[in-house]
């Protein structure tokens, strides 16, 4: 039976011990004021103490809300997670080893719910191979005092897969926006579906707890049966949040545009992007479009794909799809990342997941921050900085084609542009193109063993993934091939036979037109 509480009665739920799984996507949609009273029930108490936090996100804002509120002396044991970016000081503590950490893909921790609902005793996926995932390399595990081994190598039907151990979730905290008296939820104020309903029925299905926060509650029979994302039968609390706690993301109150109730008008009088290296990028990248494309973009350079797109009249070629699970539309940044406005359709990040998994994405625009010289990158970890891999994975490992972002060094890069040519004012002191990279995040073995295509695009040379490693295929005009381009790299590099300038258009004021492009790779 589904009781309406307090937020100090509900949180009394948690005992020492349990697995708890919170909802909602780095920012967004996050059950603060559910967080915030268990950490101050722990501050009090000393309880519940040992627990283990599966989050399938960076459920945070750097400032100490979100899980922050968790990160108290004694209170966790284990964390399972897909990525830390947002939780700074529960990264802290993994790198510091004071507690036990996993590091899973943001879609795997997503159908592990799904299936720890539908009693299976794991998951089973392509997604991992190849990278610190595979138990061959680190088995997800993010630190030295985690042992315990839940990644196998499993073969089926003469091909390799990873297996996932299930986890049941012993509380559930999640989140909506109405509730009626029978624990029915809605969604309809809220940016993102996210995996509430999945975690939801894995807490319920372990036998567990479900509480609910949401932003209003109303009489038993009012609520329409097809707006209700998680049924009364899993929920046990509901919790009623005041404005301050129940933010749509932790940087608006509320955006209709994020839930869809309006469409925002489109700003035509919008200034051109200025021509910098992360223009001359994005305009690269955008270069290997193909018609009516089906894309994901990951946060820094990526971001100005579809910008570039709509400069060069080919926007309405491509379709932006968010992991979290936004249809259509624009993305957005910053700390609501995950949103997106004027989307088509509003899925569940475990559905959006299925969707990317199988094959639908057309193509990822991801970023990169360590390269080598088989292809392999790293985004996942940095010495004492471990922000996981999120999504990066399936979007990476599933994309018919990837197009990695980002400048070929760093720290202290300045570049002039103009008039078809670029010049290096002044280099990065540090290369992204390294001898070995930290951690793999995305292999280069595996993409080349599924024969996917892979292009690397920076603002002075543009490479591509061969069998035999990465190969140099264009350089910008105005750059020294040895001096600018191979002496900056932590390795040597294929050079293609016939090796090309970069299109002089991209490094020109003027938009570049993009429909030639995308017209000849049709």
């Amino acid at each position: 039976m589904t009781i309406r509480q307090s937020r100090e009665a509900a949180v009394e739920r948690i005992d020492d011990g349990d697995t708890v799984g919170v909802g909602g996507f780095v920012a967004v949609g996050i059950p603060e004021y559910v967080l915030e009273a268990l950490g101050e029930r722990y501050a009090e108490t000393g309880q519940p103490r040992d627990l283990t936090l599966y989050h399938p996100a960076a459920e945070g804002d750097r400032q100490g809300r979100g899980l922050s509120h968790l990160v108290q002396e004694g209170m966790l044991e284990r964390t399972i997670a897909s990525h830390w970016g947002f939780t700074p000081d529960l990264m802290a503590k993994i790198v510091n080893n004071e507690i036990e950490a996993y590091n899973l893909p943001f879609g795997v921790m997503d159908h592990l719910l799904r299936d720890t609902a539908a009693g299976k005793p794991g998951t089973i996926s392509h997604v991992g191979l190849g990278t610190f995932v595979d138990p061959r390399q680190d088995g997800a595990k993010a630190n030295d005092i985690t042992d315990e081994d839940i990644v196998e190598v499993m073969t089926v039907d003469g091909e390799e897969y990873l297996f996932y151990h299930s986890v049941p979730i012993d509380v559930a905290i999640i989140r909506g926006t109405t509730a009626d008296e029978d624990g029915n939820i809605t969604m309809e104020r809220e940016a993102l579906d996210s995996n509430v309903l999945a975690m939801a029925q894995a807490a319920h299905n372990s036998g567990g707890t479900v509480i609910a926060q949401v932003e209003r509650v109303t009489e038993s029979g009012t609520l329409t049966a097809r707006d209700v994302a998680v049924p009364g039968v899993l929920v046990d609390s509901v919790v009623e949040a005041p404005p301050s706690h129940h933010q749509q993301t932790y940087a608006e109150d509320y955006n209709p545009a994020y839930s869809g109730e309006i469409k925002q008008p489109t700003d035509d009088d919008s200034e051109p992007l200025p021509l910098d290296e992360r223009t001359i990028i994005a305009r690269r990248a955008a270069m290997e479009l193909e018609p009516d494309s089906v894309i994901n973009l990951g946060v820094g350079v990526p971001e100005l794909v579809p910008v570039v797109a709509a400069e060069g009249d080919i926007a309405d070629e491509i379709t932006q799809t968010v992991e979290s699970g936004p249809v259509g539309g624009a993305a957005s940044g910053g700390i609501s990342f995950g949103t997106a406005v004027n989307h088509e359709a509003l899925v569940s990040s475990t559905q959006q997941f299925d969707f990317y998994d199988g094959g639908g994405l057309d193509m990822g625009f991801l970023g990169m921050a360590q390269v080598d010289a088989m292809g392999n990158i790293n985004v996942s970890r940095f010495g004492s900085q471990l922000p996981g891999c999120g999504g990066f994975i399936n979007i990476t490992q599933n994309a018919e084609k990837v197009v990695f972002c980002g400048t070929l060094t760093t720290d202290g890069l300045e570049i002039e542009a103009g008039d078809g040519e670029l010049s290096i004012e002044s280099d990065g002191s540090s290369s992204k193109f390294v001898d070995s990279v930290e951690q793999i995040t995305f292999s280069g073995e595996y993409a080349v063993e599924i024969d996917q295509p892979i292009v690397y695009v920076t603002e002075r040379a543009v490479f591509e993934l061969t069998p035999e490693g990465l190969e140099l295929t264009e350089v910008a005009p105005g750059i020294d091939v040895e001096a600018d381009v191979i002496d900056q790299l932590g390795f040597e590099p294929l050079v293609a036979d016939d090796l090309t300038e970069m299109n002089p258009a991209l490094f020109a004021d003027e938009s570049l037109d993009l429909t030639d492009a995308i017209d000849s790779s049709s």
